[in-house]
């Protein structure tokens, strides 16, 4: 598989995320499963991971559940991401800051980076408040508004 690829674990984990954000309480593992259609077992997993990054707490008992452990509008869709799947941006393993090339391919590092770059542009710019009220920034909107960012593009 080529490109940039999202994996599963930060599809559901921002939706779990904004699920909460639209929450007016606390909310069960079930009942975030069930809001978002996500298999239960992964959600727990996922819900876990997300609370070892601080971005989560959770409260036992019958008033207890899962909530954001910071407003929505302090957590960026690109923390959600790195909480569940690490690093946005990785060559063979490695940060593109740490990846080394040789002769006609030496310039790579810095695309690798560049491209990171334009990833942080957007993911971490965009706050979980910012994506469930559809308000994104200038600069995202401009991209959103070329017809071409709608279009898959085949291989040549």
């Amino acid at each position: 598989m080529g490109g940039v690829y999202v994996s599963a674990k930060s599809d559901y984990a921002l939706r779990a995320a904004l699920t909460l954000a639209a929450a007016d309480g606390p909310m069960t593992a079930d009942a975030i499963a069930a809001a978002q259609a996500l298999p239960p077992g992964f959600l727990d997993r996922i819900l876990g991971d997300l609370r070892t990054a601080g971005l989560l707490s959770s409260q036992r008992g019958s008033s207890g559940g899962w909530r954001l452990a910071r407003p929505a509008a302090e957590l960026t869709v690109g923390d959600v991401m790195r909480a569940v799947d690490g690093p946005l941006a990785q060559v063979h393993g490695l940060l593109p800051e740490h990846t080394e090339y040789r002769g006609a391919a030496v310039h790579l590092q810095t695309l690798w980076v560049a491209m990171r770059a334009s990833l942080r542009a957007v993911l971490d710019r965009l706050t979980l408040a910012d994506l469930a009220a559809g308000r994104f920034p200038d600069d995202v909107r401009r991209l959103l508004d070329d017809p071409e960012a709608w279009r898959a593009r085949r291989r040549p």
